[in-house]
């Protein structure tokens, strides 16, 4: 996975969703099946890609990810949402909600 990769997705793609996460975190494990699921549901349209700091920090530090997990939504080419650690899903899906239903129509 290269930076250039990443980017073309998020310009090519209606929205992308950045699950950055690592490998001996408890809670990156537990929320990124939550977040896949829901994401699945309710935005198939949006793209998933998940990201191991572990063996791709360039990747976070270029997108400015200090913490984990954390997860960056991209809505037409735009930074539309960023959440770190303590993730609440269903309001994550409200906020995303209505900018997808317009984006997607």
């Amino acid at each position: 996975m290269k930076i250039e990769d990443i980017e073309k997705e998020i310009k090519e793609k209606p929205g992308v969703l950045l699950y950055f996460w690592g490998e001996h975190c408890n809670v990156c494990h537990a929320l990124k099946p939550k977040l896949l699921e829901a994401f699945e549901k309710n935005f198939p349209k949006i793209e998933f890609l998940t990201i191991n700091i572990g063996d791709h920090a360039e990747i976070a530090a270029h997108f400015g990810v200090f913490s984990i997990p954390t997860a960056i939504i991209f809505l037409d080419g735009k930074e539309f949402a960023r959440v770190s650690r303590n993730v609440s899903v269903p309001l994550l899906i409200e906020r995303i909600r209505r900018p997808y239903e317009i984006l997607t129509s």
